[in-house]
């Protein structure tokens, strides 16, 4: 698999997001969500729902911040259920 150099992360932005496939926590709610689009050469976008300003991410950035979740790194104010939750939605499918 192809990825995108450091350097090369502006190329993400010029991407055409309109065919991005969203995707959520099932249960959670369309209002107020975290949504996660798969992208080409590995990278990963992702946008909250009200605002829908997308950040993106090239591939080996979205897989330091899975482990980061898989590590608890950032799960200082939850619960293990919810660590659980969080990184399994995280992953690729």
């Amino acid at each position: 698999m192809t990825t995108y150099e450091p350097e090369a992360k502006a190329d993400l932005y010029t991407l055409d997001l309109s065919g991005a496939r969203w995707m959520a926590a099932p249960d959670s709610d369309p209002a107020d969500r975290l949504e996660v689009a798969h992208l080409p050469h590995g990278a990963t976008a992702l946008r909250h729902s009200t605002t829908q300003k997308v950040l993106l991410f090239t591939a080996a950035e979205w897989t330091a911040f899975v482990r980061g979740c898989q590590d608890g790194e950032f799960d200082s104010d939850i619960d293990a259920a919810e660590h659980q939750a969080i990184c399994a939605r995280a992953v690729r499918p």
